[in-house]
């Protein structure tokens, strides 16, 4: 059963079965497939407690103010309030939260008793089967940009088209091809990349070839997803400040005069870019690639998860990693919160390089004493930390300043939370100026 279905069947909306799960931080694996085939137990969940669902939507509606909701779960004010500045900073109007903003889910993360949800699930999913960590915000967001690729109705009763291009926009390492290919998963086609040889025109077995006839070819194909890196090098705007590369400017000569047929051919080209910043803004107006899809650094809660993911991936219990973890409890997420809290905007591939770095250094180690009862210590830990801490360099840093003014103009109502957060930990690394001595002599006055 799909998700729309579910929803449909126990008059409740899909946004706010969306908007349960991110409040009460399920894990999607738990809850529904990638295309949106729901959970048994999830399912389970929802038609026996179809009534619960219903008042958490029509709270979900409501403006209220945080002394409406504290009264409500008999909370103290500052508490609501605090939570909900974490959840939707800076989006409420004279008190009351334009947001949604459910009075259940501000209850449940003040420690109200909800162990009725959590009780209808199985064994949690394992890290190592899971389709992805985190980003439940980001993939609910997705699929409803995905929205007229999975429903008729979008299109026969709305009018809304299937986007002709998507561009996903973030610092470097954070997974976008990740989610490009997810998206291909979601909405069921196939994943095709165009490699760097294939712009321009180039031979091939001694055959001449071009990017416009990789197209054309492409476009014949069955339901095609077409990725491509350095959206924003290969489309940028030209100027008298800027020079484009002749082949660039073919390239996107080429796709401007395709993409209108794009929809018609089944065909959604999915551009990877660091920043939308220098993009040409005929190639984000409507109807080309207008759905700018911001995908984030991860946040302290999933680098934890990721830490913990690549540790074990593909781990035998009998293995010695496996059984070093386990002497250490670092085989549980909370041995990995204080490393974790110190990554700081790391990106994705920052996370695996610090797993394998902390990998290495152990093998090493074993290797020199042959202990299976080696400790995971600081010196261990600082050294990985080092090793991964090499791409955390002022133009990265630079990259996500510039990724964060691109995602407030763009995006800042969609992830308040993230951007809020991202901002913080961006902060951290930012230089504080030493106070300035005086300059000059003293007076004898000012001795006094």
């Amino acid at each position: 059963m799909k998700l729309t279905e579910l929803a449909k069947e126990l008059n409740i909306s899909t946004e706010a079965i969306k908007k349960f799960i991110q409040d009460f931080d399920l894990n999607l694996d738990e809850c529904i497939c990638p295309n949106f085939d729901v959970k048994e137990d999830f399912e389970k969940f929802a038609k026996e407690n179809a009534d619960f669902l219903r008042k958490y939507e029509e709270d979900l509606k409501l403006k209220k103010s945080a002394e409406e909701i504290a009264e409500t779960i008999h909370q103290p004010v500052k508490k609501v309030t605090e939570e909900i500045k974490k959840e939707v900073p800076n989006l409420y109007d004279n008190g009351l939260y334009k947001s949604s903003v459910s009075s259940f889910g501000i209850d449940n993360k003040l420690g109200g008793n909800y162990q009725f949800v959590y009780d209808y699930f199985g064994d949690k999913t394992a890290l190592s089967q899971r389709d992805f960590i985190g980003y439940r915000d980001l993939f609910f967001y997705i699929s409803d940009e995905l929205e007229p690729f999975l429903s008729l109705d979008s299109t026969k009763n709305w009018g809304i088209k299937k986007p002709a291009g998507i561009i996903l926009y973030g610092p470097p390492g954070s997974g976008k091809i990740f989610w490009a290919n997810k998206i291909a998963e979601i909405i069921d086609y196939q994943f095709r990349e165009v490699k760097k040889h294939y712009l321009g025109t180039s031979f091939v077995d001694g055959n001449k070839t071009s990017f416009n006839d990789f197209l054309v070819t492409m476009m014949k194909e069955e339901k095609v997803l077409l990725f491509m890196e350095d959206f924003d090098d290969i489309m940028m705007d030209r100027n008298a400040e800027k020079s484009v590369s002749s082949e660039n400017e073919e390239t996107k000569e080429i796709v401007m005069h395709y993409i209108g047929k794009f929809e018609e051919e089944e065909l959604l080209m999915v551009g990877s870019a660091n920043s939308v910043f220098a993009i040409d803004e005929e190639i984000l107006a409507p109807g080309r690639f207008d759905v700018l899809i911001p995908i984030f650094p991860p946040n302290q809660q999933e680098r934890n998860e990721m830490i913990l993911y690549y540790m074990t991936e593909n781990l035998e219990k009998s293995s010695l990693l496996y059984k070093i973890l386990l002497k250490n409890e670092a085989n549980n997420l909370p041995f990995w919160n204080s490393v974790s809290e110190r990554m700081k905007v790391f990106s994705n591939t920052m996370v695996v390089d610090f797993t394998q770095s902390l990998k290495k250094r152990l093998k090493h180690q074993y290797e020199r004493t042959k202990n299976e009862n080696l400790k995971i210590d600081q010196k261990l830990l600082e050294g990985a930390l080092r090793d991964a801490s090499v791409k955390l360099t002022e133009e990265y840093l630079n990259q996500i300043a510039q990724f964060l003014h691109d995602v407030s103009i763009n995006n800042y109502d969609d992830f308040a939370r993230r951007i809020e957060n991202l901002k913080s930990e961006l902060d951290a690394y930012k230089v504080k100026e030493a106070p300035r001595k005086s300059i000059g002599f003293q007076h004898n006055e000012e001795k006094k």
